[in-house]
């Protein structure tokens, strides 16, 4: 057995997964975001802990002799959250999330350095880990004073299991600290921020152990002490290896809180002008690129939340043939965005109300709002040197057969349906265990699951679409100036 842990926004996944790779269960520990102030998100990592716990103990509690049976651990966990710990390693504040913004200034002063996008092949953006630190040194000083280790979030969980401070390519990638053609830290970058290497964890490729199961939470959840752990890899490097998104030319589009546009590389790709990230791999010697939007389901949830509907129900309304666009426009930017724009002030907006615009029409709108945004981050990996001919879709917004009709007809390109079954960050995790535990070659082990369905752009609808996109590709410039 193998155990894959996945430290995401709004909860931790345990799940076990056999020597076929075939899930045989899983646990959950739910989380909460503190928003202090806007623009704001932080979590306790306390709280991770606990969740953690409770997710674990969902194993133990069903499934005893599977989880005492398990060989490896695999971790995967959400990008860029600044975890800051003293010499004892206790935390010395919240930890500051992906999407807070509150760094906006400190990220532009650090990009202004060209060093930056050199060195790492990206533009530093707000949510990334150094400009955090500087808004930190500059808000918070006595804290900034006090910071021995700063830990990536499923890293500061690796700590707790095994005791190491540890990291690995993929999410020290997403730091701006990390030379990512090299795959290490940089002095350089490091000092410019006020920190050093002494402040970072160690690095390992995702694939190779990265310390091992502390003797006594073993004992409290029935397992073996001395488990070897993965180096593991950030959520969507994690889905990507579950989804065995792995070679050259495969992608996968991701409808989670966030929207990512994932395509995997056999070479250091960098372009940071198409605002594309350009990251290590969880795989030695591969890397990715990946467009992002900060807003994709949390887009449709937000509406959901709005109009007393659950976001299922919503899209359910809209029935199953896909409509033309109806004028109604929507930018899905509530938290800012990255791919293309970079933007951490701009804010969404619904353009072209009118009396007609009920429930359906607002929904409608804003699933292809976010099928742009997606249409946004192909251009833009297109520039970067990457061009798709087909993707794959995952996550919680995949299961709506409206909004997969919109985003091929938006990029012009099949989405497939994997078969059943549970793909994802967690399950890439549980992958990086199994190879960490056995020595398996990587790509052997991180296949594609079989595709059940592909849905193909409409080409009755191509051009609506196209003009749909053009009208929402004006609106930025137009609103840029008033939203912030």
């Amino acid at each position: 057995m193998y155990l894959g842990l996945d430290l995401g926004t709004s909860g931790v996944k345990a799940l076990l997964i056999d020597g076929d790779q075939r899930p045989v269960a899983s646990g959950h520990g739910a989380l909460d975001v503190s928003r202090p102030h806007p623009g704001w998100s932080e979590q306790d990592p306390a709280d991770w802990l606990e969740a953690c716990e409770h997710a674990i103990g969902e194993l133990k509690s069903s499934h005893p002799k599977e989880l005492a049976a398990v060989k490896g651990i695999g971790l995967s966990g959400q990008m860029h959250g600044a975890t800051l710990l003293d010499r004892d390693d206790r935390v010395l504040r919240a930890c500051i999330l992906w999407n807070d913004t509150r760094s906006h200034a400190e990220a532009a002063a650090l990009d202004a350095d060209p060093r930056f996008r050199e060195i790492t092949g990206n533009i530093v953006f707000p949510g990334f880990t150094a400009p955090k630190l500087v808004w930190v040194k500059a808000n918070e000083p006595d804290i900034f004073a006090r910071v021995a280790k700063v830990l990536l979030p499923k890293d500061y969980l690796r700590l707790w299991l095994s005791g190491e401070h540890m990291s690995e390519m993929s999410d020290s990638a997403g730091t701006s600290w990390l030379d990512v053609g090299r795959r290490r830290w940089s002095a350089e970058l490091l000092a410019a921020t006020g920190l050093d290497e002494s402040r970072m964890p160690a690095l390992v490729e995702g694939t190779e152990p990265a310390g091992a199961l502390r003797a006594e939470l073993a004992s409290r959840w029935g397992m073996q002490a001395g488990i070897p752990i993965a180096g593991g890899a950030g959520d969507n490097a994690a889905s990507a290896c579950g989804m065995g998104t792995v070679g050259e030319g495969h992608a996968f589009v991701s409808l989670g809180t966030s929207g990512v546009l994932f395509a995997a590389n056999a070479a250091y790709l960098p372009n940071p002008a198409s605002a594309v990230h350009t990251f290590c791999h969880a795989l030695p010697q591969t890397w990715h690129q990946m467009g992002v939007i900060l807003s994709a389901t949390d887009s449709l949830n937000w509406l959901a939340s709005i109009t007393d509907r659950k976001a299922g129900d919503l899209t359910t309304e809209l029935g199953d043939d896909l409509k033309a666009p109806s004028g109604l426009t929507f930018l899905p930017y509530l938290s800012g965005e990255r791919t293309p724009y970079n933007d951490a002030t701009i804010r969404g907006v619904f353009a072209g109300l009118a009396h007609e615009s009920d429930r359906a029409a607002l929904t409608q709108a804003v699933l292809e709002g976010v099928a742009f945004a997606f249409r946004d981050s192909l251009e833009a990996l297109a520039i970067a040197g990457t061009r798709l001919e087909r993707m794959t879709a995952i996550g919680g917004g995949s299961r709506s057969p409206y909004w997969l009709k919109a985003i091929a007809t938006a990029l012009g390109i099949p989405v497939d349906v994997p078969a059943d079954g549970d793909f994802g960050a967690a399950f890439g995790a549980a992958r990086l265990g199994l190879i960490a535990a056995t020595g398996a070659d990587p790509r052997t082990v991180c296949t594609p699951p079989a595709t059940s369905s592909t849905v193909e752009p409409d080409a009755a609808l191509a051009q609506p679409y196209t003009d749909a996109y053009r009208r929402y590709r004006a609106l930025y410039p137009a609103i840029k100036g008033v939203s912030a």
